[in-house]
């Protein structure tokens, strides 16, 4: 056998079946937006923290616990490129795999659609796939002990790089907003692609339970769900609307958290259909955009 020679293992790896991509979690969540400075007063008073700045471009990375959130006011150099709004957008979600480029092979092989790279001088190359609406689906296998982070950011001087969660505060999953009549068209897609699989009716999480719930592949710690809404029966469909609405976290005691959040000055809804209580809380929104779901997730202790 070759010194150069690949080992066995690595050649013939069996792939698990029900987690065809290797999924492991998220790895970050990235917003767009004209007015980042707005945005970044909302998630710190939300616990996060600014900890690095992109090495080129107009990006902050926010953190608390094992939570990225990255906030993009970078207006594209091409001419087809998109500028942020002034009302932030969930951009994209960036899935942890085992291995990036084999993660995104397969997946354009279901029949996942390419996001064209836009890599410049010192970046790393994101393999990425189109998501819902006009947003992205990254694969990132660079979580451990040598991250992303480490290429293309700057760590923010005497800023603690891993600020503590509050009240362990983690990644519970996405809200999707969709068309009428596609809950199905959707469902497959994460199928397909990823090995989602379909939650019973009966069972749900947090105080807005409508719609459908699909749980990702993967070890119970770093699993996260993606809710699937349609139109209110009422409301006439608008043709493109489809988008990634807002962020569900996770937290061993919502009430607990509710209330250490709001001594940061953070306010939530309480009416008489939605309110905080043991399994969930939704926050005001902010920006006309933003808001955030409390969920009830003890998988974490």
């Amino acid at each position: 056998m070759s010194t150069t020679s690949k080992p066995a293992a690595d050649r013939e790896a069996i792939l698990d079946a029900s987690n065809p991509l290797g999924l492991d979690g998220i790895e970050f969540i990235e917003y767009t937006t004209a007015k980042p400075q707005a945005l970044g007063q909302v998630l710190e008073m939300m616990g996060f923290r600014p900890v690095a700045r992109h090495r080129s471009r107009e990006v902050m990375l926010y953190r608390q616990g094992s939570l990225n959130i990255i906030v993009n006011a970078h207006v594209p150099v091409l001419p087809n490129g998109a500028a942020p709004q002034d009302k932030p957008e969930i951009a994209a979600v960036a899935l942890r795999v085992r291995d990036a480029a084999a993660a995104y092979g397969r997946a354009l092989e279901r029949g996942a659609w390419a996001v064209p790279p836009r890599v410049e001088v010192m970046e790393l190359n994101i393999p990425a796939i189109h998501g819902v609406g006009t947003s992205r689906l990254y694969f990132v296998d660079r979580y451990d002990k040598f991250s992303i982070y480490d290429v293309d950011f700057v760590p923010i001087p005497t800023v603690d790089q891993h600020p503590p969660a509050v009240a362990g505060l983690h990644f519970f999953g996405v809200v999707q907003y969709i068309g009428t009549d596609r809950s199905d068209d959707w469902t497959e897609f994460y199928r397909e692609l990823f090995g989602f699989t379909e939650l019973p009716a009966e069972q749900r999480f947090g105080v807005l339970p409508k719609g459908r719930i699909l749980s990702s592949p993967g070890p119970a710690p770093s699993r996260f769900y993606i809710q699937l809404i349609e139109p209110e029966a009422s409301v006439l469909e608008v043709e493109g609307d489809e988008s990634l609405h807002r962020i569900g976290l996770g937290t061993g005691d919502v009430l607990a958290t509710v209330a250490e959040l709001r001594k940061r000055g953070v306010e939530f809804v309480e009416s008489k259909g939605v309110h905080s209580e043991d399994r969930g809380a939704l926050t005001k929104t902010w920006l006309g955009s933003v808001s955030f779901e409390l969920v009830h997730d003890d998988r974490r202790g």
